[in-house]
C-alpha cells in the first residue's frame, strides 16, 4: 500500500489540493454573495478581507523584481474585481432592506467609513467619493491601461529580436538547450502577460463606472424605500441612506484604488534585480548635481517674501547635505579603486624585481606563449573572478565545450589574466602571443546591438559590436527591457567578450589544431577504433599528412567529428595519392551530406551562387596552364562576388558559391580572405536529394 501511495504521489496531491480548489471555491462564494442575503457581521469580515487582499496585492507588486514573478496578477485582478462587485451587491441589499434602522444597518465597517472618514457629512462624503472615482478612473486606471496596451504591442514586436538573442547565446555555447527553452518560454509568457494586462485593465475601468452607478442607484432607491415604505421624511431618508451609500462606496473604492495602483506599478516597472522601492531610491537620490540644483531652486523660492521660508530653507539645507555626502562617497570609491590598482601593480613589480635579483637564471625563466590568451583591464577583473560571481569563466568553459561538440576537437585552454597596461575597461584576445582582437567594455552597463531592424534610438554611449561590427550602444540596465521591445539585441558585458572570443576562435580554427591536438585526437579515436587506427597510422598515413588534411578541413569550417569517414577515405586514396589538397577534396566529397546540411540545414530547395560558363572556362584554362588570372577578370570576379553575397544575405540565404570540382580549391583560397562569410562548394559535395537553384550568377564581364 505504501508503494502504491508513493507511485501515485498522494502526499503531493494532499499538499496542493487546497490550492487547486481555491479558485472554484472563491467563485462559488462570490456567486453566493450575489444571491444570498448576508448578515452585517459577515459583511464586516468580507469588507476587511477585501482591504487586506488589496494591500497584499500592492505589496507583492512593489517587491516584485520582474513582471513574470507576479504573472497571476491579471487573474487576481479579475477575482478581486468580482469580489468587490459581489460585496457591493450584498451591501446594497442590506442597505435597502435595513437602512431605516440606523447607520449600523450594513455593519460597522460601512458605518466607520460613512461617519469617521467624512465626519458624518454626506456632502463631504459625496465629494470625496467623486474624487476617488476620478483619480481611479481618469488617472491611474487609464494610464495603466494605456501602458499595458503599448507594452503588449512592443513586446510582440520585440519577440523576434529576443528570440535571435537566445539563439545567438545558444550557438555561442553561453547557454544550454534547457536554458534556451526556459528563456523562450519566458519570452512567450511575458507576451501573454502584457496581453492579459491589456484586457484586465478594462475590468478596473468598468469597476469604477459600476461604483458610480451603484452609488446613484442606492441613493435614489434608499430615498424611495425610506419615504414610501418606512414613513421617513425626505431629509431623514436622504441623510441615512446617503451616508450608508457613501460608506459602502468608500469601503469598496479604496481597495479598488489600491489594486489599480498595483496594476500601474506592475506595468510601469522595468525588470531588474531590485524591487521598485530600491529602484526609486537608488536612482532618484544618486546624483549630487541633481541635489544641488534642486536645493538652489528651493532656496531661491524660500527667500521670496510671503513664502513659507523656514520649510523651504530646511529642505534646501537637507538637499545640500545629501549632495555633499553623495559626492564624498563617489570620491572615496574612485580613489579606493585607483589606490588598489596602484598598490597591486607596485607590489607586483617590487616582488618581481626582488625575485629576479636574488634567483639564478634557469629554464623556468623561459616562458612559452599561450596558444589562446585573454587580457583584461582592472575594471573587468570582477568579470573573471569566480569569488566575485564573475560569469566570464563559466561562459569560456561553455564556448570550449560547444566548440568541441561541433568541430570535433578540444581547443587549447584560454589563459585569462589582468593587464594593468590596458585601459581599465579594455580587453584583448591573443593567439600565440599576438593580438587578434580588442574591445572596450563598460561592466556596469548592457550593450544594445541593432541587428538591422531595430526601431528608434536609445539613450546611451554609441559603440560597435566587437565581434561583427554591428552598430550598438551601451545602455543602463533600466533601459534593457525597452531596448528589447524596440528590436535591439541586448547582451551583458560577459556575453560581449564571450561572443567576440567565440567568433575569433572560429575564424582561426585551423591555427588552433596543432600536432599536439592531432595526437590527442588520435588517442581518443584509438579507444573507439583501435584496429583501424593501428593499421593506418603511421604505417599508411603519416601523422603529418593526417594533420594537414584535418587542418585543411577546419580551415573551411568543416567539422571533423565524422572521423570514421575521414579515416576510411584516407585509407582508400593515400596509396595512390599523397597530395594533402587532393586528399582533402576526396574527404570533402565523402562528407558531402554533412557539409550540405551544415550550409543549408534541412532545406530541400537550396539557393546558391553560380559561375557564368564563359568565366568558368577562363578559370579552368588558367588553372590547367598554370598562368595567373587577368587583372581585369580578377577585379570583376571580386566585385561581382561581393554583389552576389550582398544579394544572398539580403534575401536571408546563405552565401554559398557552387563551382566545378576542379576550381573549388583555387577559388576558395582566392576568395576566402576577402569574403570570410562565403562558402565555396563543388558540385560533387551536394547531396543527391537536394534541388539546386542559382539565384545569383558571377560573370566574366
Amino acid at each position: 500500500m505504501a508503494n502504491l501511495a508513493s507511485k501515485l504521489r498522494l502526499p503531493a496531491f494532499k499538499e496542493t489540493q487546497w490550492q487547486i480548489m481555491a479558485g472554484p471555491v472563491l467563485i462559488m462564494l462570490i456567486l453566493a454573495m450575489m444571491v444570498l442575503p448576508l448578515p452585517a457581521f459577515i459583511l464586516d469580515t468580507l469588507f476587511t478581507f477585501n482591504i487586506v487582499l488589496s494591500l497584499m496585492i500592492l505589496l507583492v507588486a512593489m517587491f516584485t523584481q520582474k513582471t513574470l514573478e507576479f504573472s497571476a496578477f491579471p487573474t487576481v485582478l479579475l477575482f478581486s474585481t468580482l469580489l468587490r462587485l459581489a460585496l457591493n451587491i450584498a451591501s446594497t441589499r442590506i442597505i435597502l432592506m435595513e437602512g431605516h434602522t440606523g447607520a449600523a444597518a450594513a455593519g460597522r465597517v460601512v458605518e466607520a467609513f460613512g461617519h469617521f472618514l467624512v465626519g458624518g457629512n454626506f456632502a463631504i462624503g459625496i465629494v470625496v467619493f467623486a474624487i476617488l472615482i476620478i483619480i481611479n478612473f481618469m488617472v491611474i486606471t487609464k494610464g495603466a491601461g494605456r501602458i499595458a496596451e503599448v507594452g503588449a504591442r512592443f513586446v510582440l514586436d520585440g519577440m523576434p529580436g529576443r528570440q535571435m538573442a537566445i539563439d545567438a547565446d545558444l550557438n555561442a555555447g553561453l547557454i544550454g538547450e534547457d536554458e534556451a527553452k526556459r528563456r523562450r518560454a519566458e519570452v512567450t509568457q511575458e507576451s501573454d502577460f502584457y496581453g492579459s494586462m491589456d484586457g484586465a485593465s478594462k475590468f478596473v475601468r468598468g469597476d469604477a463606472i459600476a461604483g458610480l452607478l451603484i452609488m446613484a442607484i442606492n441613493v435614489l432607491g434608499g430615498l424611495t424605500i425610506g419615504v414610501l415604505q418606512h414613513g421617513l421624511s425626505v431629509a431623514d431618508a436622504g441623510q441615512t441612506y446617503t451616508l450608508l451609500t457613501i460608506g459602502d462606496g468608500l469601503v469598496a473604492q479604496i481597495p479598488a484604488l489600491i489594486i489599480s495602483t498595483a496594476a500601474g506599478v506592475i506595468v510601469t516597472r522595468v525588470s531588474s534585480e531590485q524591487d521598485i522601492g530600491e529602484q526609486m531610491v537608488g536612482q532618484l537620490f544618486n546624483s549630487p548635481r541633481v541635489m544641488v540644483l534642486s536645493a538652489a531652486v528651493i532656496g531661491l523660492l524660500g527667500m521670496i517674501p510671503g513664502m513659507p521660508n523656514l520649510v523651504f530653507l530646511m529642505f534646501t539645507a537637507a538637499l545640500l547635505g545629501l549632495a555633499w555626502w553623495l559626492r564624498g562617497r563617489e570620491l572615496d570609491d574612485a580613489s579606493g579603486k585607483r589606490s588598489n590598482a596602484r598598490e597591486d601593480k607596485d607590489s607586483a613589480s617590487a616582488q618581481a624585481a626582488n625575485d629576479q635579483a636574488t634567483a639564478e637564471a634557469s629554464w623556468s625563466d623561459v616562458e612559452l606563449e599561450d596558444v589562446l590568451g585573454l587580457e583584461v583591464g582592472y575594471r573587468l577583473i570582477p568579470m573573471v573572478d569566480s569569488a566575485q560571481d564573475g560569469q566570464l569563466l563559466v561562459r569560456v568553459r561553455g564556448i570550449r565545450k560547444k566548440f568541441a561538440q561541433e568541430m570535433g576537437f578540444l581547443p587549447p585552454a584560454i589563459h585569462i589574466r589582468d593587464n594593468l597596461d590596458l585601459a581599465p575597461g579594455d580587453y584583448r584576445i591573443l593567439l600565440k602571443g599576438v593580438e587578434i582582437g580588442r574591445g572596450e567594455i563598460q561592466p556596469e552597463r548592457w550593450m544594445a546591438i541593432n541587428p538591422g531592424y531595430a526601431e528608434g534610438d536609445l539613450p546611451g554611449t554609441p559603440c560597435e559590436d566587437p565581434a561583427f561590427g554591428l552598430p550598438a550602444c551601451w545602455i543602463d540596465e533600466v533601459m534593457r527591457e525597452q531596448a528589447q521591445i524596440q528590436g535591439f539585441t541586448v547582451v551583458d558585458p560577459s556575453s560581449v567578450v564571450a561572443t567576440h572570443l567565440n567568433h575569433l576562435i572560429m575564424l582561426h580554427t585551423e591555427e588552433l589544431f596543432s600536432r599536439q591536438e592531432t595526437q590527442q585526437l588520435l588517442d581518443r579515436i584509438t579507444k573507439e577504433m583501435p584496429k583501424l587506427v593501428e593499421d593506418l597510422i603511421p604505417g599508411v598515413v603519416s601523422l603529418t599528412l593526417f594533420h594537414k588534411v584535418l587542418q585543411n578541413l577546419l580551415a573551411e569550417r568543416v567539422s571533423i567529428r565524422d572521423m570514421r569517414t575521414i579515416i576510411d577515405t584516407l585509407a582508400e586514396f593515400v596509396p595512390v595519392q599523397s597530395d594533402p589538397d587532393e586528399l582533402t577534396t576526396q574527404v570533402r566529397i565523402r562528407l558531402g551530406r554533412a557539409i550540405t546540411s551544415q550550409c543549408f540545414g534541412n532545406e530541400k530547395n537550396i539557393k546558391v551562387i553560380g559561375l557564368d560558363n564563359s568565366l568558368e572556362k577562363i578559370l579552368i584554362q588558367a588553372l590547367q596552364s598554370g598562368s595567373a588570372i587577368e587583372p581585369g577578370i580578377a577585379d570583376n570576379l571580386m566585385r561581382q562576388t561581393d554583389k552576389a553575397i550582398t544579394e544572398q544575405q539580403a534575401n536571408g540565404v546563405s552565401a554559398v558559391l557552387l563551382v566545378n570540382p576542379g576550381l573549388r580549391v583555387m577559388l576558395t583560397r582566392y576568395l576566402r580572405r576577402a569574403f570570410p562569410q562565403l562558402t565555396v562548394l563543388s558540385t560533387l559535395e551536394i547531396s543527391n536529394n537536394r534541388t539546386v537553384q542559382m539565384t545569383a550568377v558571377i560573370g566574366a564581364n
